[in-house]
């Protein structure tokens, strides 16, 4: 069929969040099996049973993705319990921002450890177990911050950048096995990460999505020409695409989803 094959099983990181949620919705009603990873304990529990809900297993492990132990075992988990995994989806994430000076040790060490050292520890977990079975897909989901530049996102473009470059060289070392491996670079997305950039200003999130539309000057950034934020949905087709058989031949690839907000670069 020309879309994710039915009865495999997927595993999301970051499923609480904006974007994760959407693409569990989005993978689960296409009737396939799913694992949700996150650290939010209560909002997990809440998608896996609004995705239960409909009959489909929907599994949610809270797991620290900064651990390879506590990944390790969230993995074994789930190929025990919904069986072999054949779609990765890492997007679990974090936002710090400020100046370069202004940044703290954990600031820097906390954002690369959950964006590009988490992206590490599941896809290594994960690829694991795909490589004898000779199949599966797997998708980053990055930022457009990892090629282009953002004020005060120091940390997080260099997080985003570092797991962009990883997924590509995964997806070198896993072609001979078939094996899939691309990445989302979203844009401004409507989700409570973008509403934060603005916590404690008045209707942060009306402010969030205008000033992500027109652009800041002052930071030397464009607004998006399509005239509007991503919504989580645009995001979790893109990656539903690139996990999908009308993909087949894509690996190694970035799409990016930011309605031509880096020009095309």
């Amino acid at each position: 069929m020309n879309g994710i094959e039915n009865r495999k099983v997927a595993l999301i990181t970051g499923a609480a969040g904006g974007i994760g949620a959407q693409i569990a919705r989005g993978i689960a009603a296409r009737d396939i099996p799913v694992a949700l990873l996150d650290r939010q304990v209560t909002p997990l529990r809440e998608l896996a049973d609004e995705l239960g809900a409909t009959g489909l297993p929907a599994l949610p492990i809270p797991v620290d993705v900064t651990s390879a132990g506590e990944v390790e075992a969230a993995v074994e988990k789930v190929e025990a319990d919904l069986g072999p995994i054949e779609y990765l989806v890492n997007a679990a994430g974090v936002l710090r921002v400020g100046t370069v000076d202004e940044l703290s040790d954990n600031d820097w060490t906390t954002t690369l450890g959950v964006n590009a050292g988490g992206v590490f520890h599941v896809s290594r977990a994960v690829t694991r177990r795909m490589i004898p079975r000779r199949r599966g897909a797997v998708v980053t989901v990055a930022s457009n911050a990892a090629s282009t530049a953002r004020f005060g996102m120091s940390a997080y473009a260099a997080s985003k950048a570092a797991a962009t470059a990883f997924t590509a060289c995964l997806g070198l070392e896993l072609a001979g096995y078939g094996i899939r491996c691309n990445t989302v670079a979203p844009g401004s997305t409507g989700t409570r990460m973008l509403t934060e950039l603005y916590e404690g200003v008045p209707e942060a999130e009306t402010v969030a999505e205008r000033t992500s539309v027109v652009g800041a000057p002052e930071s030397f950034r464009v607004g998006i020409p399509l005239g509007k934020i991503a919504s989580p949905g645009d995001v979790s087709e893109a990656v539903l695409f690139l996990l999908s058989d009308g993909a087949g031949h894509i690996t190694m690839q970035t799409l990016t989803v930011d309605g031509g907000a880096t020009l095309g670069v």
